[in-house]
């Protein structure tokens, strides 16, 4: 096991990592750009580095002063957190031919499965459901036309290196689709270095459904259930929970099975994620594996009691899974809602500014993970996340009860930051949500009215 870490990651995660690191007794060094000077995420850090001025392009998302502020510190591993660089085959393949521990899967699993189109491969070859759609990059616009039209509209265009809800585009008539690969295509290569898309079929009104799963370097292979994350806009996620509230718990069962047979057959080792979609006749069908901690781990650390970023870092220091199916018991319902610096009045526009007042929730089982605190700078240079509120109950009703007044509770204020406290609490209220029967269309039906 090794005795220190860089945390290569800010806000929030960063304060995560560094807390389960504390625990461990292993020591600390949190780089941070010129925009993260004054985080209270580095309060909890043993050492700290700055790498760069703000544009990611230029710290977080920059190699080569992450790796030199590892050697000038001596830190024996890196924790990547979630976004940035934590699913870059390139930078955990850095980390290995520097004598650091990349905390994550190895470089060629990242390569495979940061590749979509390789990750619905690599699934339909070890028996997972995938959508119909493009068996390898599309060429050209012709190419998308021709498949397009094979696995019929509407039909969805995919960055092969995306993620985050990034780099796609919804397609229903064929006189949309060249406009939308074209843009894609320039939106991809601007987000990810690469322009390359693939096409699937969409499934309208789907149910989102990931399952969180922890492999070790000994061949165990560990589901500790699904979590339910159809409440989201612009394809990103806004709400939750576990368990998958309204669908059957064959279902459920059958879908985690799905990914532990994947996560075995590509050889996985880490925390990871594998995302499903299921559709109204309920066919369940594999979109994509997420091969770094979540940021919607919380849900099912509350209703488990595992710590997994602990057991990241246990993985990491070739440490075998303790925990057995039989161990993984899960209580009660747990939801969790981000609040970003956003104004759902205008399309979710970020609204960066100085924060004056932040006054998180308390009670009983709730917990916030954040670095908000007043006086801190929401930049536009990052993520727009300000803070995850996680609940649990003794059923749904309990748990939709318990979120609402923890984020009654909630207050942030200052000048040019709006949150999406309140959109959630109408999300919370709506009764397709109420009723568990809500699915990934519901953000967009209430924005459109």
């Amino acid at each position: 096991m090794f005795s220190s870490v860089l945390i290569a990651n800010r806000g929030e995660i960063a304060l995560r990592v560094a807390r389960a690191c504390r625990e461990l007794g292993i020591r600390t060094v949190m780089v941070h750009s010129a925009a993260d000077d004054h985080s209270p995420a580095l309060r909890l850090a043993d050492e700290r580095v700055r790498i760069g001025p703000a544009p990611a392009s230029r710290s977080y998302l920059y190699p080569p002063a992450i790796l030199e502020a590892a050697e000038r510190t001596g830190a024996e591993a890196v924790h990547p957190g979630y976004g940035f660089l934590s699913e870059d085959p390139e930078f955990a393949e850095m980390c290995e031919d520097q004598g650091l521990t990349f905390v994550g899967p190895p470089a060629a699993v990242l390569g495979r499965l940061g590749d979509k189109a390789e990750a619905r491969r690599v699934a339909s070859a070890a028996g997972l459901p995938v959508l119909p759609g493009s068996a390898h990059p599309l060429r050209n616009g012709s190419e998308a036309e021709r498949v397009a039209g094979e696995v019929g509209y509407p039909v969805i265009i995919k960055a092969v290196a995306g993620g985050g809800g990034r780099g796609m585009a919804v397609v229903r008539h064929p006189r949309e689709l060249a406009q939308a690969y074209s843009t894609t295509r320039v939106a991809a290569q601007t987000a990810f270095g690469d322009g390359r898309l693939y096409i699937e079929r969409y499934v309208e009104g789907a149910r989102h459904i990931e399952v969180q799963i922890l492999a070790d370097r000994h061949g165990n292979v560990l589901s500790l259930g699904e979590r339910d994350c159809s409440v989201q806009r612009r394809r990103q996620k806004l709400i939750e929970e576990t368990p998958a509230p309204g669908l059957p718990p064959a279902l459920m069962a059958e879908i985690c099975d799905a990914a532990v047979s994947g996560a075995r057959a590509i050889g996985y080792v880490g925390a990871g994620t594998f995302e499903f979609v299921v559709d109204a006749d309920g066919a369940f069908f594999f979109i994509e594996v997420n091969s770094r901690i979540q940021v919607e781990h919380p849900v099912t650390e509350m209703v488990t009691g595992v710590d997994l970023v602990r057991e990241q870092l246990l993985i990491a220091g070739d440490r075998e899974l303790a925990l057995r199916d039989e161990d993984v018991v899960r209580r009660g319902v747990a939801i969790e809602c981000r609040v970003n610096a956003e104004d759902p009045e205008r399309g979710f526009l970020p609204t960066p500014g100085v924060v004056e007042e932040f006054t998180p929730p308390g009670g009983p089982f709730t917990r916030v993970d954040t670095h908000g605190a007043p006086g801190i700078r929401v930049t536009a240079d990052y993520d727009s996340l300000l803070a995850k509120v996680i609940v649990s109950g003794q059923d749904r009703d309990h748990a939709i009860a318990r979120m609402d007044r923890a984020l009654a509770e909630f207050r942030v204020a200052g000048r040019g930051v709006r949150t999406t406290i309140g959109f959630l609490q109408e999300v919370l209220a709506h009764p397709l949500f109420q009723d568990a029967k809500h699915t990934t269309s519901l953000v967009d039906s209430m924005i459109s009215l």
